[in-house]
């Protein structure tokens, strides 16, 4: 492992810098930063939505928001959590782990990469705009029909949502065609399916369950902006006109049960990366840990209905469901009793990434438990719209999915900066995102058995409801303090941080083997030959001989060049499909930027 940091890159395309450079940018590792910034930014406004909403129901009768404001407080409090923070932020480290976990230079198509960026950062400033123009989205993240019918919702509030989402969504398509092609095409000499690192099969396994969910809520979206939007109406979900809710239902499930794995499989792949490192041994059961990341993947397409056995699905129905919904708790159990085969009997170094890799793993199986008991129809039939099952999708999506993604900051940090984040901070990071989660989250199981309602923007005095109320308050206003701390980690160390050699935590995987931290702009000037899993671990050649990537000079190395075209296209198709809300004369000039954008965008020379 290398002991000094190495000199500063000198390809001249990586020396680039100032605004139109990060506008323009096809760079995988920049468009990486891009996303990893912005995501962090809406997750930042999730958490503020989620702050008022605590602090409207620290009190019984309290009056700190409107009801219609705690509505779509909500909504887009969920909303943003997951299509425009959790999500996009997976797809930064898939951005800049997975071209160097594979020993490519790039991605398959960087300019289809800088395209799903813009169309990513457009959508989610749509949406928000709603703010603004007092119609946020406030029929739940859900959207049930028919609360989003016109009767019930004769604002633009659902349209802000039901548009903004088709445009996140195909940021998320163009994404994962791109990583799937990536993963299958761009692999080093020697670098086979059954030595891919654990994080680029999650990646490929989230990538497929992303083209073929997103699909089914864009068909559910189109049905109900027919309903609302077409001059012509339709009746996809008007029970009077003959239309049926529960299609609504169906189409939403299909897709939102597969997105709670396109949210948790990342950051399973992330502690399947760390914990080996940090305890100094290979991943215990590597075959068993993909593989059920795939049975994870195909089994989330049948356990949708568990979401609506309130509805009267049949018995026959909510067997099927049931039963589905316990079986996949069994590939979960594998990997982490994997997990904690890695640890057991390792040289464990307990760094910030690895405590959070630990937290993933405790609060996981916490969230998992509640899950396990919304498998039971008759115990989800009393949970059902209570405060714990707001408990158990904040403990898989907080204490599993965030915390997993913040376990992955602290561990490639000094790879993409070439610094280190203070261990100090992040220890008080970690301990106070802990304990004021579990603050802030645990007390619901109680106020959701004690029969509080979810999406209920106030309660009466003598329920029983109020001290756990107020004790998640606490806890979430803790947690903004852990995360306050946390950014003050990371935009110290960004410009103070200890300096990083290129191999800091001596890990296996081939993004450690480049020359620098940063990695140059074509990653490497030779594309390393693997011969066995953990190739830094066994080192390939004569023994304690590095695999050969080459320097930083990258004279007569060909990358992309840069392009505003893919911009230009998103912004385009923005404002077009922005038009189906204010009319033609939006849309029209929208759909000639995009078709002229996408022209030139088609026409310009590849490098």
């Amino acid at each position: 492992m290398a002991t000094t940091v190495a000199a500063a890159p000198t390809h001249a395309e990586h020396a680039k810098s100032g605004l139109w450079s990060w506008v323009t940018t096809v760079d995988h590792k920049r468009i990486a930063i891009l996303y990893f910034f912005t995501a962090l930014g809406f997750f930042f406004l999730g958490g503020f939505e989620a702050l008022l909403i605590r602090l409207q129901l620290a009190h019984a009768g309290a009056h700190v928001v409107t009801a219609q404001q705690y509505n779509a407080l909500f909504t887009m409090h969920a909303t943003t959590m997951i299509f425009l923070a959790l999500m996009p932020m997976s797809v930064a480290f898939f951005n800049y782990i997975i071209p160097l976990q594979l020993g490519a230079r790039d991605v398959a198509f960087p300019r289809l990469n800088a395209f799903s960026y813009w169309v990513f950062l457009f959508g989610g400033i749509f949406m928000n705009i709603s703010f603004l123009m007092n119609a946020a989205p406030d029929g739940g993240w859900y959207g049930y029909a028919t609360l989003t019918g016109k009767a019930f919702s004769p604002t633009h509030s659902i349209d802000f949502w039901a548009v903004g989402l088709q445009i996140l969504g195909i940021a998320s398509l163009a994404g994962a065609f791109n990583f799937i092609t990536t993963i299958i095409n761009l692999r080093a000499p020697g670098l086979g399916f059954m030595r891919l690192p654990v994080f680029t099969w999650m990646t490929l396994v989230t990538s497929f369950l992303i083209i073929l969910a997103f699909p089914v809520i864009t068909v559910a979206l189109i049905e109900l902006m027919f309903d609302r939007l077409s001059p012509v109406p339709t009746n996809f979900f008007n029970v009077a006109k003959g239309g049926d809710p529960l299609l609504w239902q169906h189409l939403f499930w299909v897709f939102g049960h597969p997105e709670v794995y396109i949210l948790i499989l990342p950051a399973m792949g992330i502690i399947s990366e760390v914990l080996p490192t940090f305890s100094g041994k290979p991943l215990f059961g590597y075959a068993f840990v993909v593989y059920s990341g795939m049975f994870i993947g195909f089994m989330g397409w049948g356990v949708w209905s568990h979401h609506m056995f309130t509805v009267g699905l049949g018995p026959l129905g909510d067997t099927f469901f049931s039963l589905a919904t316990m079986l996949i708790a069994i590939p979960t159990g594998v990997k982490i009793f994997n997990w904690i085969g890695t640890m057991w009997g390792g040289a464990i170094r307990l760094t910030t990434s690895m405590w959070f890799a630990i937290g993933f793993i405790s609060m996981f199986i916490i969230g998992g438990l509640s899950g396990i008991m919304h498998s039971s129809p008759p115990a989800d039939t009393q949970q059902n719209d209570t405060y714990f099952v707001v408990a158990h999708i904040h403990y898989v999506l907080f204490g599993g999915t965030m915390l997993g993604l913040i376990a992955g900051i602290y561990y490639w940090f000094p790879k993409v900066t070439g610094r280190f984040m203070s261990e100090k901070l992040g220890k008080w990071h970690f301990w106070s995102t802990i304990i004021s989660m579990n603050l802030t989250f645990f007390p619901m199981h109680f106020s959701g058995l004690l029969g509080m309602p979810r999406r209920v923007y106030t309660y009466q005095k003598g329920m029983g409801f109020e001290l756990y109320n107020q004790m998640s308050t606490a806890g979430a206003l803790l947690l903004a303090v852990s995360l306050l701390i946390f950014l003050h980690n990371l935009t110290r160390s960004i410009r103070k941080g200890d300096p990083a050699p290129a191999n800091p935590w001596n890990g296996a995987t081939l993004e450690w083997a480049t020359a620098t931290s940063p990695p140059p702009e074509f990653n490497f000037q030779k594309i390393p030959t693997v011969k066995s899993l953990d190739p830094l671990w066994h080192q390939e050649g004569p023994k304690g001989h590095k695999i050969d990537v080459g320097g930083t000079d990258g004279r007569g190395i060909h990358m992309p060049n840069p392009s505003y075209w893919p911009m230009f296209t998103a912004l385009g198709m923005t404002v077009m499909m922005a038009g189906l809300i204010f009319g033609f004369g939006l849309g029209i000039p929208g759909g000639l930027l995009f078709v002229y954008s996408f022209y030139r965008w088609a026409l310009e020379p590849a490098s």
